[in-house]
């Protein structure tokens, strides 16, 4: 296939799941290229590098993901149910509507992300960070993001319940409508983040929290009272 194989880096190319496990020798960089749809579950992909490459709707299933470098990809409801992608970094890439159900996410970092949608349901995130992401309608139930500085990431509507906010620092992030319940916040600094839609009857989450004064004024407003 005109040497599709022998270069380091495999650039312009549409590949199979044929196409990828020839290419397993060790770890690749793959630029430009088209995996729409492709079947990767289970391969090991073990510090590869992906670079503007479209993954639509891809099943990377089980795929050993560790160590992988992603720069400016799009992977819209792709599947990473199970697959190990520990120490993964994600930047300036679209993830949208993707599930990363039960997956493996120790120390990964996604930078200016799109994971609008996604789902984060009993996957495993010690030490994951998120910074400047779209966390929109996501699902991160029970995850734990205790001492971190959060910076712009906006979790409007997402699912947080009973996730572990204690000592963490929100830097222009937003909480605009996220479902809380049963969520951590002592310790936290919320005085720079949007919290829109949160009721009175919601304020007990925050036992321990440092909040703003106009944020107080905006929960005693609820009571019809005027802060001054």
């Amino acid at each position: 296939m005109d040497d599709l194989f022998s270069e380091t880096a495999i650039a312009g190319r549409t590949l199979s799941r044929e196409n990828v496990e020839a290419l397993r020798a060790g770890p690749r960089r793959l630029v430009d290229c088209q995996l729409e749809e492709a079947d990767l579950s289970g391969l090991t992909l073990s510090g590869w590098t992906f670079e503007r490459c479209t993954l639509r709707k891809a099943d990377l299933t089980g795929a050993r993901l560790d160590r992988t470098i992603w720069t400016s990809c799009r992977a819209p409801f792709a599947n990473f149910t199970g697959a190990d992608v520990s120490e993964a970094q994600v930047t300036a890439c679209d993830f949208n509507n993707s599930s990363f159900r039960r997956a493996v996410l120790m120390s990964a970092t996604f930078n200016n992300a799109k994971l609008t949608g996604a789902d984060f349901t009993d996957a495993r995130g010690i030490d994951l960070s998120f910074v400047e992401t779209l966390l929109i309608n996501a699902k991160l139930p029970g995850f734990s993001f205790r001492k971190q500085v959060m910076t712009r990431v906006d979790f409007s509507q997402a699912d947080l319940r009973k996730c572990d906010f204690r000592h963490t620092v929100f830097e222009d992030c937003s909480l605009r409508d996220a479902n809380m319940a049963g969520s951590r916040f002592d310790g936290a600094d919320l005085r720079s983040a949007d919290l829109g839609g949160l009721r009175l009857v919601d304020a007990g989450l925050f036992r321990g929290a440092t909040i703003s004064r106009s944020q107080a004024g905006q929960l005693l407003g609820e009571l019809g009272l005027n802060v001054r």
